[in-house]
């Protein structure tokens, strides 16, 4: 065994009253620097002129295009993406009827918030409950909104058994939201 030529050091030796005085200047080190943090910066929203986040406006309280009376209308799914790439998100609901019993057609709706108001307004109908679709598989992502409709042939088909399937694709061009569909979404 060979013998180290420096004295035995203190901290080889460690009592209680040891790791009490390091458990408090490690908590000293932590509560000091979450006080010395810089200033948070604003997120980027990539837009000129924009300085911070926005927002996206709730599907709470818009007035949604729908018939409901004497019932009313129930924002049954809803999420947020700027779709329009202006730096601040929209929020797209998917809106039907409260009903007691059947499966009620949904509409899908885009709201924004409206410059002079913090009331959200809707800016898009994608679907329109006349069209007599349920909406499942809904979803914003990459500045588009995805969905599968459960639809009727007929209006012969009775409501409870909806007979196509389709999905589909909206996403923002040229001033107007543009529907796509795969080719081999369509089933009878």
């Amino acid at each position: 065994m060979q013998h180290s030529a420096v004295p035995e050091l203190a901290h080889t030796h460690t009592s209680p009253l040891h790791w009490m005085a390091t458990a408090t200047a490690v908590a000293g080190m932590v509560a000091l620097s979450s006080a010395l943090q810089p200033a948070a910066a604003a997120p980027s929203t990539g837009v000129r002129g924009a300085s911070a986040a926005v927002a996206a406006p709730s599907a709470a309280g818009a007035a949604f295009p729908i018939r409901c009376a004497p019932r009313k209308a129930v924002v049954v799914h809803q999420a947020a993406g700027d779709l329009d790439h202006d730096g601040r998100p929209e929020t797209v609901a998917v809106v039907h009827c409260d009903t007691a019993m059947g499966t009620p057609p949904d509409g899908v709706y885009v709201l924004t918030r409206s410059a002079n108001s913090a009331a959200p307004r809707v800016v898009a109908t994608l679907v329109d409950p006349q069209d007599r679709y349920t909406v499942t598989d809904f979803a914003v992502r990459d500045g588009a909104v995805t969905a599968t409709l459960l639809g009727y042939s007929s209006p012969d088909v009775p409501n409870c058994c909806p007979d196509l399937k389709e999905g589909v694709k909206w996403q923002w061009r040229h001033g107007a939201f543009v529907r796509t569909a795969p080719a081999a979404s369509h089933t009878v």
